[in-house]
């Protein structure tokens, strides 16, 4: 939960990579056994941005196109100001719109055919 949009930023004294966290997700798919589970938790927004030397902000499209050898069991979207109604569950990529760094909660099961490694 909320690692992989650090890597490669170098806040925490890592190597400056740009593509330091899909390198890290790289790793995550390799590790998760055919029928597994995967629990990530990115800073979600309606466009992908940077803040620099801080973290990244994913969108939802992103992030699945991330996992093509998984399955994404559910989406939970916790939006940036409470008073729009905090977490939604079982949402869909329309739950980010608006959003400029909300909480995207994914749950992905690894495909148990055909794996891309």
């Amino acid at each position: 939960m909320h690692t992989v949009e650090h890597v490669g930023l170098g806040r925490y004294g890592d190597t400056m990579d740009p593509e330091g966290d899909v390198k890290a997700i790289r790793e995550l798919r390799r590790v998760v056994a055919p029928g597994g589970t995967l629990l990530l938790v990115v800073p979600l927004g309606e466009t992908a941005w940077v803040r620099f030397n801080a973290d990244r902000i994913y969108s939802y499209e992103m992030i699945v196109s991330l996992f093509p050898d998984f399955d994404l069991g559910e989406f939970a979207m916790i939006l940036e100001d409470p008073a729009q109604g905090g977490i939604i569950r079982h949402a869909g990529p329309v739950a980010s719109r608006g959003q400029r760094a909300g909480c995207g909660c994914f749950w992905f099961v690894r495909k148990t055919s055909n794996p891309q490694r």
